[in-house]
């Protein structure tokens, strides 16, 4: 699994960091989504795929290891 954020896309609401705390923050300086982590534990993937779920933006994407549009 694979994670990346568009700043450019993030509109701060902040459901990134509430879901998924170990992983995403937000910049003190514009409040943007920033990654916390780059490895992520499959054990928490379900909170990874909520907080990318819920983000108002789409700014969150996941892509999966065995995803062919990955390569």
């Amino acid at each position: 699994m694979q994670v990346s954020v568009d700043r450019d896309r993030c509109c701060s609401s902040g459901m990134c960091v509430l879901n998924a705390p170990d992983y995403f923050e937000q910049d003190d300086r514009d409040g943007l989504v920033r990654l916390r982590e780059t490895a992520f534990r499959s054990e928490r993937s379900a909170d990874l795929r909520l907080a990318a779920e819920l983000c108002p933006s789409g700014a969150i994407l996941i892509t999966e290891d065995d995803d062919p549009a990955a390569a």
